[in-house]
């Protein structure tokens, strides 16, 4: 597994003496750097990078600097176990944010828990991220994104309020923890303003080909397709449901993203509309687009994954503050017990189940090579 390690006080890749070591506080990070949600990892290094840089330069964390160990786990659950396994037993962290992926936050889960570590997932929208099978919250198990079944409340508004859609096609990856978690609530959802699913199409995640369920979908007659799904297989449904003539609204969840635009065309994309936790407009954020870029030598592109990484260092930051404490079981109380703590995209406040609290949902629209912000939606 490729470990980088990232140091941003008077450390070096070389080593630090053990009086710096213990000067700083250390982070965890886990990352998909490889894989289908490459994209998504190298917006979050990128965005923890600036943050970590930011507070340093202002002193740290309780006078230490903040350093972060960062892993790989290359989108497999198997990578992801085994980095959750090496930051809290060989490198000692006093939490862990990171990745977006759903179904690595849960495969994760019992790692951090058992080790009594807190863990922050960025963008990871399945209820048993922080739920466990009997329906208890997972003690060190915490998100800072709304979750699917929000997605799905809202999704359904905007097909039946909106589009005025009364049959729904579904294409989604029954490989996938958010795929399946994102379909269920829209469908119980939709139904229960009136509608009706007229076609629920799976397919596996590493599948390039849709066109049989897509026929299925056409024959149908659907008046909105909704493609609870990411990765590579998102825009390769959109372009071929385009090239067999489906043009009626295509939706979704936050699994969108700007890799999708050179796969399916601009052409294509048209009439599409996603759920976002955020408006890439909202003047608020602009500063940060501007320091990412010159930090990165890029433009934000997964704009999602990078604020929502970003703002999670400031979560973390404060919750040691609060703690007054690096002990992991301190630090997890803290934040389980944050309350009206403003960040950079939402004022934060955690419910029982460690999900954020009353925030508002945003549809956007793929508009000749953006997403635009459309109007925001609050169940």
């Amino acid at each position: 597994m490729r470990k980088i390690l990232v140091f941003l006080a008077l450390i070096t890749l070389l080593g630090a003496s053990p009086a710096l070591a213990d000067d700083t506080i250390k982070i965890g990070e886990i990352a998909t750097m490889t894989g289908d949600f490459a994209a998504f990892g190298d917006a979050e290094v990128q965005s923890i990078k600036l943050a970590v840089r930011e507070i340093n330069a202002k002193g740290g964390v309780l006078g230490k600097k903040l350093e972060v160990i960062m892993y790989d786990c290359r989108t497999r659950n198997e990578d992801m176990v085994n980095a959750a396994r090496r930051l809290v037993r060989q490198d000692k962290v006093t939490a862990v944010i990171g990745p977006s992926g759903s179904g690595l936050c849960i495969a994760a889960a019992p790692v951090f828990n058992d080790a009594k570590v807190p863990h922050i997932g960025t963008l990871p929208t399945n209820p048993n991220v922080t739920k466990d099978e009997k329906g208890k919250v997972r003690p060190y198990n915490f998100r800072i994104c709304f979750i699917d079944p929000y997605q799905g409340v809202i999704l359904s508004i905007f097909a039946t309020r909106d589009l005025k859609a009364k049959k729904a096609a579904v294409l989604y990856d029954l490989s996938s923890d958010y795929s399946q978690g994102l379909r269920e609530y829209f469908i119980s959802n939709f139904t229960s303003r009136g509608g009706k699913i007229v076609a629920d199409e799976g397919h596996r995640g590493d599948d390039v080909d849709f066109r049989a369920q897509l026929t299925n979908i056409k024959q149908a007659k659907p008046d909105v397709l909704v493609l609870p799904t990411m990765g590579k297989c998102l825009p390769l449904a959109i372009k071929q449901a385009r090239d067999m003539g489906i043009t009626i609204p295509i939706i979704g969840g936050d699994g969108f993203g700007d890799y999708m635009w050179e796969v399916a065309g601009k052409d294509a994309m048209r009439n599409t509309f996603w759920a976002s936790h955020l408006d890439k407009a909202d003047p608020a954020l602009q500063k940060f687009f501007a320091d990412y870029r010159k930090i990165s030598g890029t433009e934000c592109k997964e704009f999602m994954n990078a604020v929502m990484a970003y703002d999670s260092v400031y979560w973390l930051k404060d919750a040691i503050e609060r703690a007054k404490s690096t002990d992991p079981v301190k630090v997890r109380k803290a934040l389980e017990d944050t309350k009206n703590l403003k960040l950079m995209h939402c004022t934060l406040t955690m419910d029982a189940f460690h999900d954020p609290k009353g925030k508002e949902g945003v549809l956007v629209e793929a508009k000749d090579g953006n997403f635009v912000f459309y109007k925001k939606i609050k169940p």
